[in-house]
């Protein structure tokens, strides 16, 4: 029988991979669509607009997250805890939430990687869905899928869950 190699984060680590663009997904490997001018503009917005509103926070571009012994991803943004990093990858308890910006990948962010953000115990996730003119914010993580589901429009404001009392014009 031919069955696919399904690889650990350890294993995944040590391939001789491109430097960005690749996630493991419960130990599959997926190749990420390039970024475009849409994506690349909305992520540099929301960086600023994050590193602005919370100076004390670490907010991480397009860097790696471990979710699980199975579970390398790269989410556009992720507001972490402050701390030492250099010897290891951010992981579920250092995260307070993730930004993801869909130009192309929605169906990929929506089906494949939220999921594995709710099993990973991401408490929040928003996913700016750039060709639907809306913010998609995910909370309350319940084992593969989160309970809240909200839609936010342009203009709206919007607060984070860890941050009750600061509210966020979308930028769009």
């Amino acid at each position: 029988m031919v069955r696919p190699y399904r690889f650990s984060l350890e294993e995944f680590l040590k391939l001789p991979l491109p430097e960005r663009g690749v996630e493991l997904l419960e130990g599959e490997i997926y190749q990420m669509a390039p970024i475009g001018p849409r994506h690349a503009y909305a992520v540099n917005r929301w960086n600023r607009l994050l590193v602005e509103s919370f100076p004390a926070l670490l907010v991480q571009v397009q860097g790696p997250l471990a979710l699980a012994p199975d579970t390398y991803l790269e989410p556009d943004l992720a507001l972490l805890h402050p701390g030492d990093y250099r010897e290891r990858l951010p992981g579920p308890g250092d995260i307070l939430w993730v930004v993801e910006v869909a130009d192309a990948s929605l169906e990929y962010d929506l089906g494949k990687k939220l999921p594995l953000y709710a099993k990973g115990g991401v408490p929040e996730v928003w996913v700016h869905d750039l060709a639907g003119g809306r913010l998609l914010l995910f909370r309350t993580p319940e084992e593969d899928h989160y309970r809240e589901q909200i839609w936010v429009r342009p203009g709206e404001r919007v607060a984070p869950l860890a941050f009750p009392e600061t509210l966020l014009e979308v930028p769009w």
